[in-house]
């Protein structure tokens, strides 16, 4: 078994595997040339993009600047759009669905290192070699999400569709469908309700109209 088959597996693995080591440094590079792109640079940034993404939806923007670890670990939907500063530290696999927006400084982060010190410092493998090791968990994020500015979901977390997660929660723990959530670490505030339209919000509404489901325009 190799070291991306043991993170598939979700056990320890080596960070510092050459091959791993070489998919990283690929994915910090074309981070850096996306980052260097100017925003109107929108072929040039796709095209990057589909570079450093395993899979990413119709329609997808993100505002840059962007910082992957792996970055062919991660799917995307389509329409998504992320605000400035990005990071997803994919070591495990992340998706995530079709019509979700982040805030700035929104963070999804996969590997997990041993809780006491000296096994976090290097571990006997099989074969008798002393090295770092560390293990990783995916990251599951639904339809139709939001997280505001600097929410952070740790390993292994899943997001249900349809959720909002409040500005600089650290969500620690699976969020159902249709929640509100927030905090840290993050909890269920309550469940999202017709309640929470915008037609109950008439001084903010002003003349513009809620539509009936979703539109692709």
């Amino acid at each position: 078994m190799n070291e991306e088959e043991k993170i598939n597996a979700g056990i320890l693995f080596s960070p510092a595997d050459p091959e791993l080591k070489a998919m990283k440094r690929k994915t910090h590079k074309l981070n850096l040339d996306y980052n260097n792109t100017y925003e109107d640079e929108t072929e040039k940034r796709t095209a990057i993009l589909t570079e450093i993404i395993g899979a990413l939806g119709k329609d997808s923007v993100i505002q840059g600047p962007i910082f992957f670890h792996y970055g062919k670990h991660t799917k995307i939907g389509k329409k998504f759009f992320a605000n400035f500063n990005l990071t997803i530290q994919d070591d495990a696999e992340v998706t995530i669905g079709d019509y979700c927006d982040f805030g700035p400084n929104v963070t999804i982060v996969t590997p997990i290192h041993p809780m006491l010190p000296d096994e976090r410092r290097e571990m006997e493998t099989a074969n008798g070699e002393k090295k770092h090791l560390c293990y990783a968990k995916p990251v599951h994020i639904g339809n139709n999400c939001w997280f505001g500015a600097s929410v952070t979901a740790c390993p292994g977390v899943t997001i249900g569709d349809n959720c909002v997660i409040g500005a600089g929660s650290v969500v620690t723990r699976d969020i159902p469908q249709g929640s509100f959530a927030a905090g840290v670490p993050c909890r269920i505030i309550r469940k999202l309700t017709e309640k929470d339209s915008m037609k109950h919000l008439p001084d903010i509404l002003a003349d513009n109209t809620v539509l009936n489901g979703n539109s692709d325009d």
